[in-house]
């Protein structure tokens, strides 16, 4: 039944912006490079027909949702998807409550995208930041945290489920350099760290811990103090499988040098 998962291969990349890569002209050489089989986009900052994508004799699905200049996804399929969703479905909004302290709704700014293969689920999420003064972590931990566990394991009810994208938290002390002066702060406090064990004990599979092990390994630095250049850096962009899928794996990546891409296959 997973015999399609393990020849398929999957990127994910926080672009901040799609139509700047575009422009720069990244994305294209990317494409070339890596061959994905799925790339999802988070933060694309575009709406469905605000750009044009050729990809001449390439089958591709291009899907956006989101606001301008705000959050969205994109996902690139080389060949066809059954189907998926572009939010989160409307039963979830009786459930939880995604709206902040200005009235903006967390499930309605594009942060998940799901497409159905024919033996699993593939959704791309970009899980709101709790922000410098925490003023979203109510709204993260009581809220977003559970309505999107509650999601995927609604999914897997019907098929494994991989999902991925920068779900703004580091886990543990490995995955940021710099744990204590951060603690309790936004990204690395206890409330997005057990946010994120949920999705462990529901038996979801962190890939890039089957293979590496220790801090270093980050997708996320900080524009100050050259964080960078230092790797003074976050894991805070995963690649998490069913655990149905854990030995289909056959290698999970972080690709530092094309700006916060990590890939599993």
């Amino acid at each position: 039944m997973m015999v399609a998962l393990v020849e398929m291969k999957l990127y994910s990349w926080n672009v901040n912006g799609i139509r700047a890569v575009l422009k720069k002209g990244l994305l294209h050489p990317f494409l070339e490079a890596h061959k994905p089989d799925v790339l999802c986009l988070q933060e694309t900052k575009a709406e469905r027909g605000q750009i044009e994508i050729d990809l001449p004799g390439v089958p591709r699905i291009l899907e956006f949702r989101g606001q301008e200049g705000v959050f969205g996804h994109g996902d690139l399929f080389q060949g066809e998807a059954a189907g998926g969703h572009q939010r989160l479905p409307d039963e979830f909004a009786k459930r939880y409550t995604f709206a902040d302290e200005l009235k903006r709704d967390s499930a309605e700014e594009g942060r998940v995208l799901t497409a159905e293969f024919k033996n699993s689920y593939v959704v791309t999420v970009y899980t709101p930041n709790a922000k410098d003064d925490l003023s979203r972590l109510a709204l993260r931990h009581g809220h977003w945290d559970p309505a999107f566990l509650a999601y995927v394991r609604q999914l897997e009810k019907r098929k494994p489920v991989v999902f991925c994208g920068d779900l703004n938290v580091a886990h543990t002390e490995m995955d940021l350099a710099n744990p204590k002066p951060n603690r309790g702060k936004k990204g690395f406090t206890d409330e997005e760290r057990q946010g994120f064990q949920n999705l462990l004990d529901a038996g979801f599979v962190d890939t890039f811990r089957l293979f590496k092990q220790g801090n270093g390994h980050y997708s996320w630095w900080s524009n100050f103090a050259n964080s960078r250049a230092r790797n003074v850096g976050w894991r805070i962009d995963y690649f998490l499988v069913s655990a149905a899928l854990k030995s289909k794996v056959q290698e999970a990546q972080i690709h530092p040098e094309i700006l916060a891409v990590i890939i599993a296959r």
